[in-house]
């Protein structure tokens, strides 16, 4: 997703700058003994880092060792050296699962930043729950993995070690309801998703939203997430009459998706949230993609004062990947992990406790600090006191941010 030119943006999030450094070292090291003769802190991340959204792994991943980096150059926790351990889940909640497990078995193990999916969420939080291991992920979006599956009606907090720093769905895909009809005067929807965790919450979501504003629904079809081949949905959509496809899922899908849409002749744009946020999308919707949407957490990183030592810091710390949608949101979950371990050591009078675990997933619900993608706090629930988000539109072959704010519900 970060992979396209720079944008501008009607309102950016001010915010104090942190003071980044892009070197140090990662590698080598146990729960005793480094370079600097101190304590080796692991942090975990689970991210898919092979297969169809690696894009998004892989910016995720690159990010949290440039925070770890930065901790070391900067000696931010004395004694302490931190390095990393990414885990490809594939976006696989069978293979998260899995991660988890052995994240949990590495004792130098004191935080871990992700997943990317909501799906392989639910399958990691009891795990890294019942080992007193916090979870903090930039990019899950699903609001009952915070609030529980009765989130809608009577929110209760379920695992004390997850948080993240990405805001929810439950804003997410009224937000993109409330643009649509009322900025992009659109009156007739039809809803297509993928059945997997995030994608149908977010269409859910959207759909109550765009009722409540007098929208109509033309029609409601599923995927098979495994399928390229979409010509007998996008002639539905062709049928219906609609002015506007909203698609609650991923890049994958959503690019082949859009173009058979516009191949069967309707002429509309696709909607999506933040999974289909990616240069990826474009690419594989081709030309057509124009006029295409979507909405993703937060303001553009690239317009932020406090996220311009991070971009700089990133381009020459030599990774080969873009950071994408998450970078900034996965910066700020390893540094929310570093903090949380500052807080714990400093107050153990300059040393790790035994029960480092419980202690820093204890701390990290005080963590406050001013991040990459601004102010860098937590709810009651584990969630993002940071409700920003954008609204992008494909033009010129990239991403172009044409509406920011927060969900007025």
């Amino acid at each position: 997703m970060r992979q396209r030119s720079l944008i501008a943006i009607t309102a950016a999030l001010s915010a104090g700058a942190l003071t980044l450094t892009a070197c140090g070292s990662r590698d080598s090291g146990g729960d005793k003994g480094s370079d600097s003769g101190g304590t080796v802190v692991t942090i975990g991340v689970d991210a898919p880092l092979t297969g169809d959204l690696s894009a998004l792994g892989l910016g995720i991943k690159n990010s949290v060792d440039l925070a770890a980096k930065t901790a070391n150059k900067q000696k931010y926790v004395d004694g302490v050296t931190f390095k990393i351990e990414a885990l490809d889940d594939q976006a696989q909640p069978s293979s998260g699962q899995q991660n988890a497990t052995k994240l949990v078995a590495d004792k130098s193990v004191l935080g871990v930043v992700g997943p990317l999916n909501s799906s392989v969420a639910e399958s990691m939080q009891k795990v890294f729950d019942d080992a007193k291991l916090v979870e903090v992920s930039p990019a899950n979006t699903n609001p009952a993995l915070t609030q529980g599956t009765d989130w809608a009606t009577a929110k209760k907090r379920v695992y004390n070690s997850y948080f993240r720093t990405a805001t929810t769905d439950a804003i997410q895909g009224p937000f993109a309801a409330q643009y649509l009809v009322n900025d992009a005067k659109k009156k007739k929807v039809f809803v297509i998703d993928d059945k997997k965790t995030y994608g149908a919450g977010l269409a859910g979501t959207f759909t109550d939203e765009f009722k409540k504003l007098g929208g109509t629904v033309a029609g409601t079809e599923h995927i098979n997430p495994d399928s390229k081949d979409f010509s007998a949905i996008a002639t539905k959509v062709k049928n219906s009459g609609a002015d506007v496809v909203y698609y609650g899922g991923e890049y994958p899908q959503a690019g082949p998706l859009s173009k058979q849409i516009k191949a069967a002749g309707a002429k509309i744009p696709v909607v999506g949230g933040d999974g289909i946020y990616s240069a990826d999308f474009i690419k594989l919707a081709g030309d057509t993609a124009a006029g295409d949407l979507a909405t993703s957490v937060g303001a553009p990183v690239e317009e932020l004062a406090s996220a311009k030592e991070f971009v700089a810091n990133y381009k020459n710390g030599g990774y080969k990947e873009a950071y994408e949608a998450y970078g900034g949101y996965a910066y700020d979950s390893a540094w929310a992990i570093i903090e949380a371990v500052k807080k714990t050591v400093e107050d153990n009078d300059g040393k790790l406790p035994d029960d480092a675990r419980a202690k820093v997933t204890a701390a990290m619900q005080n963590v406050s600090f001013d991040g990459v993608t601004g102010k860098v706090s937590f709810d009651e629930f584990g969630d993002a006191t940071n409700k920003q988000l954008t609204v992008y539109a494909v033009e010129n072959g990239a991403w172009k941010a044409v509406k920011s704010g927060t969900y007025s519900g």
